[in-house]
């Protein structure tokens, strides 16, 4: 371990000013690195030059020691604590991050290294600006008791504080456990790697101990079982580079603080461009499949779009893109999966993301094809009702601009979540393809003229004469727009225009909310 004592003029101290600094930047032990990269993973330095923009990470408390005794830690108090603190920029913004260095103490949290993580978020709080967590840490450094449990309080207050104030991401990027897991569930945004990371309140051997389920630590915890099955991570990808590659991509579409709005960007994509594709896209027929992100890709700046949350209840698709380098929040009905229904996941999911859009000021356009709330005893049972609300409050609770489109199918209560006018839209269209109606013709059929149905001679023709006339009264795509529940029914290749329009119109919008502590949503 180097002496931090120092002697001789200026020249000599500066030369060991230097040497120590080259000490502190490589790490602790040569063996330690090559470890790390065994593992398939970069050590916490080579990460921080991908995420960042060259040479602007400015550290902050490098030098920093652990002061505990007992257990040998005494004769081992390495420079840095096990985690790396500053800022730097993503394409010239500000950025405050912290990153865990797994070769020390396996980036166990102490006491010091958590009071240099309660500093950078104290300081990204105050500055207005994103912080990024680059978690690769073994939860609370157990030489250090309650003290180290204590330092996990304080990272949760914060997290919790600068919720809605400033973007937090969190990036997984290898084993995280217990309180490990927990400020990462507090954040905006999940993103993990494949293989390398994984995260669990009580791993394998407690839960073989406990349950006598055997289970590896990625079957418990890895990266695909929570992008799609218990849908904690957002992203997931193969590898560190992409992975950080994409969170400088977030970053970009993200404003600063909840005060200010996205970044907007020139685009070579006129906004008046029209799409013949989008005719074609949207069978009429109700009861054919299509994939909503084909509809997407000729809406939005150059096709592109992030989604987010792919792999979990993929019946919805959220999405962030650029209409006219206006970033926008898109939420939108999967008919490729499940018809397109509502269901518990897919509550939550859009429920989460409409309220983090709402949190910074990301407009959002709700694309419309929805044939209900999925049915079901387990769907009852698990809170489809609670859970299904959760959707309904946050849209009804979001003040930024919002567009919805129906293109196809809005039946019953779950056309009235989907952001309908009347619960707040902005502004409602439709194509000429959508039905907007309490059930679908062929199940209104059934109840309304059930016993006309059944006293008839031949129910079967009897049924499609009711089947026909209930959807040419009720059903016909211009129903809506007579009673003023759609502000217009469009010409699809038009919506790209349309909506680039609507959004220069509202960019300025305001909100007068009633003065309150804070709702209490349904949970």
């Amino acid at each position: 371990m180097p002496t931090t004592e120092v002697s001789g003029g200026i020249s000599e101290r500066m030369a060991q000013l230097g040497a120590l600094k080259e000490l502190v930047h490589r790490g602790p032990d040569p063996l330690a690195t090559g470890r790390q990269h065994a593992r398939g993973k970069l050590t916490v330095r080579e990460r921080l030059e991908l995420l960042l923009d060259k040479g602007s990470f400015t550290e902050v408390e490098g030098l920093r020691r652990h002061r505990a005794t007992g257990f040998g830690l005494e004769a081992k108090k390495p420079h840095t604590d096990g985690v790396v603190t500053g800022w730097g920029t993503v394409e010239g913004r500000t950025v405050f991050v912290y990153a865990h260095d797994f070769r020390i103490f396996g980036g166990a949290l102490g006491e010091a290294h958590a009071q240099k993580i309660h500093k950078i978020m104290d300081m990204a709080i105050a500055a207005g600006a994103p912080l990024v967590s680059l978690n690769d840490g073994a939860g609370a450094r157990i030489q250090e008791g309650v003290q180290a449990l204590a330092g996990y309080g304080g990272i949760f207050r914060r997290n919790t504080s600068a919720s809605g104030v400033i973007p937090q991401i969190s990036v997984m990027l290898g084993p995280c456990a217990g309180g490990a897991a927990y400020s990462p569930a507090l954040t905006d945004v999940v993103f993990m790697v494949r293989e390398t990371s994984q995260m669990f309140i009580t791993g394998p051997d407690v839960v073989q101990a406990v349950t006598g389920e055997e289970i590896s630590q990625n079957g418990l915890g890895g990266a695909d079982v929570h992008a799609g099955t218990s849908g904690v991570a957002h992203f997931v990808y193969d590898d560190e580079e992409t992975c950080l590659a994409e969170v400088r991509y977030l970053l970009s579409l993200l404003p600063a603080n909840n005060r200010e709005l996205p970044p907007r960007t020139v685009t070579a994509d006129p906004p008046d461009r029209e799409s013949e594709a989008l005719l074609g896209l949207v069978p009429p027929d109700g009861n054919r499949s299509y994939d909503i992100r084909g509809v997407i890709e000729e809406i939005v700046d150059d096709g592109e779009f992030l989604e987010v949350h792919a792999a979990f209840a993929p019946n919805l698709v959220c999405a962030l893109a650029r209409l006219e380098g206006r970033v926008v929040g898109l939420v939108a009905n999967q008919p490729a999966v499940m018809a397109g229904v509502l269901d518990i996941d897919a509550s939550e999911k859009g429920a989460r993301f409409v309220q983090f859009c709402d949190s910074f000021n990301i407009p959002l356009v709700t694309l419309v094809d929805v044939p209900g709330f999925l049915p079901g005893v387990d769907q009852e049972h698990d809170g489809i009702i609670r859970r299904g609300a959760k959707l309904l409050y946050a849209y009804c609770n979001a003040t930024v601009p919002r567009i919805s489109l129906i293109l196809r199918k809005a039946y019953g209560g779950a056309y009235i979540v989907m952001d309908s006018r009347s619960i707040g839209a902005d502004l409602a269209f439709a194509w000429p393809t959508n039905e907007i109606a309490v059930m679908g013709a062929e199940g209104a059929a059934n109840v309304v003229f059930r016993r006309e149905i059944a006293a008839a001679e031949d129910p079967a023709a009897m049924r499609a004469q009711k089947i026909a006339e209930y959807r040419k009264e009720l059903v016909h795509p211009y129903y809506a727009a007579e009673r003023g529940l759609v502000d217009d029914v469009v010409d699809p290749r038009r919506t790209r225009p349309l909506l680039c329009r609507a959004l220069a119109m509202l960019a300025d919008k305001g909100a007068d909310l009633p003065h309150r502590k804070h709702g209490n949503p349904p949970q």
